[in-house]
């Protein structure tokens, strides 16, 4: 059992019978010397990250979870869901590092922002809780291809040397103004920047 003093960054818990991951921790002292603890958290199953606070004397359990690798193969509309709203919706399908015939599926809405960064037979994690995959992980490094890279210009103040390109898998992110056409680059996952290219 966790008590709020245990809740740091990483730590996963369980409320409402659903798995969350603590993003951020800090404690903050309130009146009569009592603390509580103000957080940042993350649903694993639908991805959706909020602020809350813990306060002294709660109780958690910690959410057993496990990950496994795993193998991005594609994705697809998924036209029921999308008529019915009116939004698209993708579904992405998976397998077992090794074995393709063990597959499951996914939906944007689960999977998120990482999905910017999803190409055919990329290795990632899937995220495993009460032996169901709810999500997955992908490496906070990944390398992508440029395949839109408008021409070096200088631009204002605001982003000195920078430039947007477009990587193979439709993600759109700023660079320094020597990336070209075909070039392949590495990513931060996490942050969604720029780490350098790839020789």
């Amino acid at each position: 059992m966790l008590t709020h003093t245990n809740l740091k960054k990483g730590v996963k818990i369980i409320l409402d019978e659903e798995p969350y991951e603590i993003l951020e921790a800090r404690p903050l002292k309130m009146a009569q010397r009592r603390v509580i603890i103000q957080t940042k958290i993350k649903n694993l199953i639908n991805g959706n990250v909020f602020s809350k606070n813990f306060h002294q004397g709660e109780t958690f359990h910690e959410a057993d979870i496990s990950k496994i690798e795993a193998k991005f193969l594609y994705s697809h509309l998924d036209r029921k869901s999308s008529i019915s709203d009116g939004t698209s919706r993708h579904r992405y399908f998976f397998s077992k590092k090794d074995d393709p015939s063990k597959r499951f599926d996914l939906t944007s809405e689960q999977i998120g922002e990482q999905t910017s960064f999803l190409k055919p037979n990329q290795i990632i994690k899937q995220i495993i809780f009460k032996e169901k995959v709810i999500n997955i992980a992908l490496p906070v490094k990944v390398q992508l291809k440029v395949i839109e890279s408008p021409p070096g210009i200088k631009g204002g103040r605001s982003q000195p040397g920078k430039k947007q390109v477009t990587l193979e898998t439709g993600a759109k992110i700023n660079v320094p103004l020597f990336i070209k056409e075909e070039d392949i680059i590495e990513i931060n996952t996490e942050t969604h920047e720029y780490i350098r290219r790839v020789e």
